[in-house]
């Protein structure tokens, strides 16, 4: 049976068509995916992500575990600093993606996706390097929302004493929002448009929600489900586990390397996999993003053509509700992924054009 986040009774209040996803009964829709998702881009959205997982690392040896298990560094981190990161499998795949928040010098928030929460705790546990860090499943604990679009400090402002212009992007503080004290406000998202995600005591989830919607109302506010939340990360080329990333794919492949630091003291976890990976040549695929020319969608799983030969296939894909044109993210061939070159998708026998391009398909001032 699947788990239900502490905001379903929200959910079902607002007439949402609910599915399961990644262990969890969400919200696809309350209205209309579209319709949603042009709310984010253009005034403020409000997501429920308390499925996410929440792991928390503490003690004297938390950072040379973290070290240890994340590709990227956190010895220079900052308090209230987040960074984004990978788990990576000792094949050179990646377990998951994550993002790491340092709240003090020994205690770190790792929030993780929520297909991967019981996986990525036991990889966490099994692989931990250090007796002195103690790592802890924090995920019921925790409530989490995400609020976004250009309008989103304001509605959060309204809320809150703390001053959200010191909080830069990638950086979070403690707070106290609509009078629920231990709250923590992060500048992050999925979006790609402003944003915060406030994570929040689990049994002031819902007062949060309320309080937030209510302040929303001016500034046109609406719920906004998990449809909306992918074609959104699609159009801004955020990748998703599952999809751009799994146990098999290399953050090579990915062109995440810039998020691995090979040359930190002692390495982590996989590092000399995806390098021997890439010494030997044998991930020959990359990933890269398309616009398609005409009018059909192209679906995850299309096989990828250039002048009649298999290259690849396509991860993710939708119609932009911004550009109104269908976009896609895609593993092809090295080279190419150069901005320009025209591939085809093979949509059951017959071929649609597209053309590779770099960067978001939807930047945020265009939004």
């Amino acid at each position: 049976m699947a788990k239900r986040t502490p905001l379903f009774d929200r959910h079902v209040a607002a007439g949402a068509r609910i599915v399961e996803f990644g262990g969890f009964d969400m919200p696809v829709w309350y209205s209309s995916l579209v319709d949603e998702h042009r709310c984010v881009r253009q005034a403020v959205g409000l997501f429920d992500v308390s499925h996410m997982g929440e792991i928390r690392v503490r003690g004297p040896g938390a950072i040379a575990a973290l070290e240890w298990l994340v590709s990227n560094t956190v010895t220079d981190m900052a308090h209230g600093q987040a960074r984004y990161a990978l788990l990576c499998n000792d094949r050179g795949g990646v377990v998951d993606d994550l993002i790491v928040y340092r709240v003090s010098d020994d205690d770190f928030l790792v929030c993780v996706n929520a297909s991967n929460r019981e996986k990525d705790f036991a990889w966490f546990v099994a692989n931990n390097p250090r007796t002195d860090a103690t790592i802890t499943d924090e995920g019921d604990l925790w409530g989490q929302i995400a609020i976004q679009g250009p309008a989103s400090e304001l509605v959060l402002a309204s809320l809150t004493p703390s001053d959200l212009a010191t909080i830069a992007y990638y950086h979070h503080a403690p707070g106290t929002v609509a009078g629920i004290e231990g709250c923590i406000i992060a500048r992050t998202g999925y979006t790609g448009s402003p944003g915060f995600e406030v994570f929040v005591p689990a049994d002031q989830a819902s007062a949060l929600w309320d309080a937030l919607m209510k302040a929303g109302e001016p500034h046109g506010i609406k719920p906004i489900g998990l449809g909306a939340r992918d074609t959104l990360r699609m159009e801004a080329r955020m990748p998703l586990y599952g999809h751009e990333l799994s146990d098999d794919i290399s953050p090579t492949m990915a062109k995440l390397t810039r998020v691995c630091k090979f040359e930190k003291p002692g390495s982590f976890l996989g590092a000399a996999a995806i390098l021997a990976r890439k010494e030997a040549g044998t991930d020959t695929k990359v990933l890269a993003g398309a616009l398609i020319d005409g009018k059909r969608v192209v679906r995850d799983g299309t096989r990828v053509l250039k002048d009649g030969v298999d290259v690849g296939w396509v991860t993710s894909g939708t119609r932009s509700p911004i550009l109104e044109k269908g976009i896609c993210m895609l593993y092809v061939e090295a080279g190419l992924d150069a901005p320009g070159t025209v591939l085809q998708f093979d949509l059951r026998g017959s071929l649609e054009t597209g053309t590779v391009v770099s960067g978001a398909f939807v930047k945020k001032s265009a939004a």
